[in-house]
């Protein structure tokens, strides 16, 4: 066989070429099938959630289910440990943990799995009918409100999910594999959205379902601490982990929106639970009554998420009484006030400001 330097030049090119090309492709797989050694893990009396790599916006997850599942965690005061590998549960679910070399999916099923293990339960305090609406509501929030976030989120405002997306490795290639990951999510997003059926209607009829949830959450809420009174439940953990996205992921879109101006109360509600249990989640718009008109693009930025290797609360969530020691921010009205207190009269809130 000739060698290549007896081809002539644009045999040469297309060698060279082709050669780049099969390693951004190696790359590229490299990165897609996340090959790479695995640390050792001991779940020995801990518990390992498994999750998705943090965004680079300072949220803690793009994902509802595992912001839910997190938030949980602090909620009972359970001592975890996070580790972002990338690799799904047998059942190809994420999140996931491991409990004394035990690994359960499915958030529903991990909080089983801990109240049986560890005996904690954020619903003992409810009653049977309380449970039942708890459990209904869950699963509008789960099977039908998610896939309205799905769709804003991965199909219509795609290139801002893009710029928030972190994917491990980096290297020369991490843009265009986010764009390859993003299009490649876009693609089951509609395809799954197509089998629930909820995919079948256009764009305004599923901004039209989401906003009747939205408006449904809010009516259910009120104006309560909390969705079932002012004691925290399983259902915070579920409902905060999707409003989250709402409120911190999709900017300048319909569901924003809506959360930061008509429904104020379900802003608040984020907001109350953000500063409690996320005392390292800290956002610019800390001080701000929520209009995002008000706001202008190029003045926002954001603050990294601190990860602790192991987390637990040192408070009890039973102590709700108590002002919240993680805020470092000011958050009280001219009346003393929290502004993110269910008790807050906005209307007198808003003339009092006007008269400033």
């Amino acid at each position: 066989m000739a060698g290549l330097g007896s081809d002539p030049w644009w045999k040469k090119t297309l060698y060279l070429t082709g050669g780049a090309l099969l390693a951004a492709a190696a790359y590229l797989l490299h990165e897609l099938l996340v090959i790479r050694k695995q640390q050792e893990i001991d779940s020995k009396d801990a518990i390992i959630l498994h999750q998705f790599a943090r965004p680079n916006n300072g949220v803690p997850s793009l994902s509802p289910f595992c912001l839910k599942m997190e938030t949980y965690l602090r909620m009972a005061d359970l001592p975890y440990q996070n580790y972002f590998g990338g690799k799904l549960s047998a059942q190809g679910k994420m999140p996931w943990i491991e409990y004394n070399h035990e690994k359960v999916s499915g958030t529903e099923f991990i909080i089983d799995f801990l109240e049986e293990k560890l005996g904690v339960n954020l619903n003992k305090h409810l009653g049977p009918h309380e449970r039942a609406v708890s459990r209904a509501v869950t699963k509008m929030v789960e099977e039908h409100f998610y896939w309205t976030l799905a769709y804003c989120q991965w199909v219509d405002n795609l290139n801002e999910t893009r710029k928030m997306l972190s994917l491990s490795g980096g290297g020369p290639f991490s843009n265009l594999l986010r764009w390859v990951v993003c299009h490649i999510t876009k693609g089951i997003v509609k395809r799954e959205m197509h089998g629930h059926g909820i995919g079948r209607f256009s764009e305004e009829e599923i901004y039209m379902l989401m906003e009747k949830d939205m408006r449904s959450l809010a009516g259910l809420l009120g104006d309560k601490k909390y969705i079932m009174g002012p004691k925290l439940s399983t259902l915070d953990a579920t409902v905060f982990g999707h409003l989250a996205q709402a409120m911190w992921t999709l900017p300048g879109t319909r569901p924003e929106r809506l959360i930061k101006g008509e429904l104020i109360n379900l802003a608040m509600y984020c907001e109350r639970i953000r500063r409690k249990f996320w005392p390292e989640w800290h956002h610019d718009d800390d001080n701000t009554i929520y209009e995002s008109e008000e706001s202008s693009e190029g003045s926002k930025t954001h603050t990294p998420l601190l990860d602790f290797s192991f987390y637990s609360r040192t408070e009890t969530f039973e102590d709700e009484g108590a002002e919240n020691s993680f805020s470092r921010t000011p958050d009280t009205d001219f009346t003393g006030h929290s502004l993110f207190d269910s008790d807050v009269d906005m209307d007198d809130y808003t003339d009092h400001e006007q008269c400033k």
